[in-house]
């Protein structure tokens, strides 16, 4: 089975990053609650979850950029 083409490979990077997001402020929501510290926990959260998005958008982003350069040419 070959790769997804690079628009739908784009749409999976937008969803890693409200993934991301989302997934780091409700952990920190939940986190905080356990240990009655909810702004703190929500802000760390959401900083990992920025943090974890903007590294993994990057490489997903580059890969699909340097795929389309090596195989975009001859294809139609």
């Amino acid at each position: 089975m070959g790769r997804l083409p690079p628009a739908l490979r784009l749409v999976g990077i937008g969803w890693y990053f409200a993934i991301c997001i989302v997934g780091g402020v409700v952990g920190g929501v939940l986190l905080g609650k356990a240990f009655d510290l909810v702004p703190l926990f929500t802000f760390l959260g959401l900083f990992l979850g920025l943090a974890a998005a903007f590294v993994g958008g990057y490489r997903l982003l580059v890969d699909v950029l340097s795929e389309g350069r090596r195989g975009g040419e001859g294809e139609s």
